[in-house]
């Protein structure tokens, strides 16, 4: 560490470093440090001055890294993001003040949100807050706790725990289950209203691949209604827009409520599943050991029944 204090004079030299490369600015890294523009020269100049290179190439009007500070900037980059994240964790663990748990609407609204009144009657104390999200989120870089993933569990920096095995079967209104045309067998699907998910950014299945699973394979899913989000789909399917996708885990409440109807023995079973994970680089607060531990036990009765 001595060396390197001597290689770089300031440690606060490399958020200088890392702000004016990432912006492409010195004006712009000094705006965003609230520091002044010299203030941002001087530290770049010094550190080039103890590593003996430029870092940076400087024109009237704009600077560009040189190749060994483009080096320079990934390692930098990296290191701090480290730091941040680190940083980030020991602060939350510190406050203790809350959990963040990360999740598809649908998932908040249908399995989660029924769910909390238990939760917060076996632990009083926890205070969660449900953050949804359209993509898989970074659960270090942006302080999460816990989210939920689909895939097979495996995943680099992450624990994870099975919630629910994807199980997909189709679903649709009372009114327009009862109302469809002789649906004794999968292929008698394809001449029905089918609504289709199509997410942005989450891999997610389709009615092409639902119908190859039951060797239903030369014939294109009839166009439906095309929708973004899964919570939209079930809403959809609520008020008889046709025939959706459902996951058991999320859709099986609304079933029992005679909200939905299902055909579960076209019950299509992945090999995926969703999982609950957790960073294994950052340390849970004790509040978000409890989420967890209660998340899986919940699920774990869930899915014995």
């Amino acid at each position: 560490m001595q060396n390197l204090w001597s290689l770089l004079t300031s440690p606060r030299h490399l958020i200088v470093f890392e702000a004016a490369a990432r912006l492409g600015s010195f004006t712009k890294a000094a705006a965003e440090l609230n520091i002044q523009q010299p203030a941002v020269s001087m530290a770049i100049k010094q550190m080039e001055t103890s590593l003996g290179v430029l870092l940076f190439q400087r024109s009237h009007r704009k600077i560009e890294l040189t190749k060994a500070g483009e080096r320079f900037f990934v390692d930098v980059t990296i290191g701090l993001d480290h730091i941040h994240s680190s940083a980030r964790a020991i602060h939350q663990r510190g406050q203790n003040d809350h959990v963040t748990l990360s999740v598809s609407t649908a998932f908040a609204y249908y399995w989660m949100v029924p769910r909390l009144e238990a939760l917060h009657e076996d632990h009083p104390g926890v205070d969660l807050r449900l953050q949804t999200s359209d993509q898989e989120p970074d659960i270090e870089s942006e302080g999460i706790s816990l989210a939920i993933r689909r895939g097979n569990g495996t995943w680099p920096r992450v624990h994870s725990a099975l919630i629910a095995p994807e199980i997909i079967y189709p679903i649709a209104s009372p009114q327009v289950m009862q109302s469809a045309i002789n649906l004794k067998t999968a292929a008698n699907l394809l001449h029905e209203r089918l609504i289709h998910l199509e997410e942005p950014v989450r891999e997610r299945p389709t009615w092409t691949q639902w119908f190859a699973h039951f060797d239903v394979k030369d014939a294109t899913p009839k166009a439906g209604l095309r929708l973004n989000d899964y919570a939209l789909v079930l809403q959809a399917a609520q008020a008889g827009e046709g025939f959706a996708f459902g996951w058991k885990h999320v859709t099986e409440n609304l079933i029992a409520k005679g909200l939905l109807a299902a055909k579960t023995e076209w019950s299509w079973h992945t090999g995926s599943g969703f999982y609950l994970v957790w960073s294994k680089e950052v340390p849970l607060i004790p509040q978000a050991e409890r989420v967890r531990d209660w998340m899986i036990a919940t699920a774990q009765t869930a899915m014995s029944r």
